[in-house]
């Protein structure tokens, strides 16, 4: 079978980020939406942008993708102003849009191919066709496909012109488990062959499988950015639970632990203990229990994650 991916087409030399965003600022009336925000996105890499809603996030994207003109600040796409460069952007480029942008009544097959063939090196029809699941419904009009078959359709618009840079909006949402696994596949081997991909999700599942760098944005302004791994490392400290009989004494446990460590016995029986946790701290734990003659039961680590990051900075829920 042919190769669905894009990597196959010409790159460009430039070593600049794939999109970068300095100082933006876009307002409707009286309402400041971007208000001086700075966004980075690396080449061949996955970034992730969250945000609750009304943060800034979707206005900032459609800003980048040249459908919206920002009031202030400096914004470059392949080193390419989104507005005043739109014609030679576009090609180089690939939108998935939540909605909207497809013909109601065109079949999902012939809207396929007639975007391929506005593309100098368009992917192989059949062979995206069949990577998403859309031989079922290829004469079926837009209109009348259920919410993930045109999901997995405007995926493939995006994609199969080969392009250098993907934007990807809420790609997974209605998807079932094996279309989400598919499309997870899909934008991992985008980034293998070297093609950009800026994703907007609720899911933060997603977020930390699939990106390698993640800008949460609040209030206008990009709030912190980095890979997963830092963000989750930079946010509150991990926590040990363990189990053992009800009423040890948390005191003396306490008091064998580092200075800036807490324990508390939360429920009858279960014990928490919150700090810098790593060998040396499990460690004095399992001493501990030793010398007061407690077998501890199901001692887990639990790590701060992307959620309790995203919570802490904006105080509210992700949801779409």
């Amino acid at each position: 079978m042919p190769s669905t991916s894009p990597g196959d087409a010409p790159r460009s030399p430039g070593r600049e980020p794939a999109v970068e965003v300095t100082g933006l600022v876009k307002r409707y009336g009286a309402k400041t939406a971007v208000d001086g925000l700075d966004l980075t996105v690396a080449r061949g890499s996955v970034t992730a942008v969250l945000g609750p809603n009304g943060a800034g996030k979707t206005t900032t994207v459609e800003i980048c993708e040249g459908y919206r003109r920002p009031d202030a600040g400096r914004v470059r796409v392949l080193g390419l102003d989104p507005v005043a460069d739109a014609a030679a952007l576009r090609p180089r480029i690939g939108v998935m849009l939540q909605s909207g942008g497809i013909y109601a009544g065109a079949r999902a097959e012939e809207m396929l191919r007639h975007t391929a063939t506005l593309h100098a090196h368009p992917l192989d029809v059949e062979p995206l066709i069949e990577r998403l699941g859309l031989g079922s419904c290829g004469r079926t009009p837009y209109r009348r496909l259920s919410g993930g078959q045109q999901q997995r359709l405007a995926l493939a618009m995006a994609v199969v012109g080969r392009p250098e840079l993907v934007f990807l909006d809420e790609p997974t949402a209605g998807l079932d488990p094996q279309a989400r696994r598919a499309t997870w596949d899909l934008v991992r081997e985008l980034r293998t062959d070297g093609v950009s991909v800026v994703l907007t999700t609720h899911f933060m599942d997603e977020a930390e499988q699939l990106a390698d760098d993640v800008a949460i944005i609040d209030g206008g302004r990009v709030v912190t950015q980095g890979s997963p791994e830092e963000l989750c490392k930079g946010g509150a400290e991990n926590s040990l639970r363990f189990s053992g009989r009800p009423g040890l004494d948390v005191a003396s446990l306490l008091k064998a632990l580092p200075a800036d460590s807490a324990a508390a016995e939360l429920t009858a029986g279960t014990y928490r203990v919150q700090g810098r946790i790593d060998p040396q701290l499990l460690a004095t734990v399992t001493s501990w229990c030793a010398q007061n003659g407690v077998m501890p039961d199901a001692i887990a680590v639990e790590r701060h994650t992307l959620e309790d990051v995203f919570l802490e900075l904006t105080g509210k829920e992700l949801r779409a």
